[in-house]
């Protein structure tokens, strides 16, 4: 059986509310080795690009998922799986066989087939795709990654068509549905605006997780345009143009901490 490569697990409390929980309980994050894209800003480069990481049996990770559980996480969150389907399908199979309750978590860059994602299709009960792009020029440029918009428009299409708009338990935590992120980079309002509408072309329920916490690691220093931090007049306008299409669901990263979400309603719009 082959294997899988596993940076690091455990219980994660840097996802949005609805998928960690209280301070005793957390996203059981499983962060796997490799990335199908190769992003210059990445910033956890050396897991996706400079093979961090070691190799996991396919017992061994079912284990994984079961630990978390007994543990106290609130789902399994399978951090950049994409390259890795085929042996988390025969994963997620066994550790449901052995007990395993808790949602899993699709935690993925968007860039990725309807094939993959079809079958997968019954063992992942959160999407969490982060829409990247608006400007396949960007994709390119910055991830090189063509064709982007539409190979991930088409994703996240497909991923809400298995598992529609977000439940949530009397806990408020997410059981079921999908999480579209959207990291603002800096001095690409426009990149930020297309993507949006990308997303709010396939529902507007669709729940938008907006982030802030860019900054120029890896090689993004080699390149001018986004060697810098996201200042405030460009989160204000991706802010209000989300709202303006009727994204009012989801959250909004506070300033450039990865930790502090507020609602993505307008009116507690955190940049006022």
């Amino acid at each position: 059986m082959e294997n899988v490569k596993i940076a690091w697990y455990g219980k994660h409390f840097g996802e949005e509310p609805a998928l960690v929980g209280n301070e005793n309980q957390g996203a059981g994050a499983i962060f796997f080795s490799g990335c199908n894209l190769k992003c210059v800003f990445c910033q956890n480069y050396q897991i996706s690009q400079d093979g961090l990481g070691k190799n996991y049996s396919i017992e061994e990770l079912v284990k994984i998922m079961l630990d978390l559980q007994a543990d106290g996480a609130v789902n399994i969150d399978l951090v950049t799986p994409t390259i890795w389907w085929r042996q988390l399908k025969t994963a997620i199979s066994s550790a449901k066989r052995n007990g395993l309750v808790i949602p899993i978590v699709w935690n993925s860059n968007a860039y990725e087939s309807v094939e993959i994602l079809k079958a997968m299709d019954g063992l992942v009960d959160i999407y969490l795709p982060d829409f990247k792009y608006g400007d396949d020029s960007l994709a390119m440029k910055f991830s090189g990654a063509p064709n982007y918009v539409k190979i991930a428009s088409a994703a996240v299409k497909e991923m809400f068509r298995q598992v529609g708009q977000a439940e949530y338990n009397q806990f408020g935590l997410m059981k079921r549905g999908l999480i579209v992120r959207h990291l603002i980079l800096p001095g690409q309002v426009e990149n930020s605006l297309r993507a949006l509408e990308q997303i709010a072309g396939i529902n507007r329920d669709i729940c938008v997780s907006l982030m802030r916490q860019y900054y120029p690691v890896h090689r993004a220093k080699t390149f001018p345009e986004i060697n810098r931090f996201v200042n405030e007049k460009e989160a204000r306008a991706v802010f209000d143009y989300m709202c303006g299409l009727g994204l009012l669901n989801g959250w909004t990263q506070e300033g450039d901490c990865q930790e502090i979400w507020s609602p993505n309603f307008r009116k507690k719009n955190p940049f006022v």
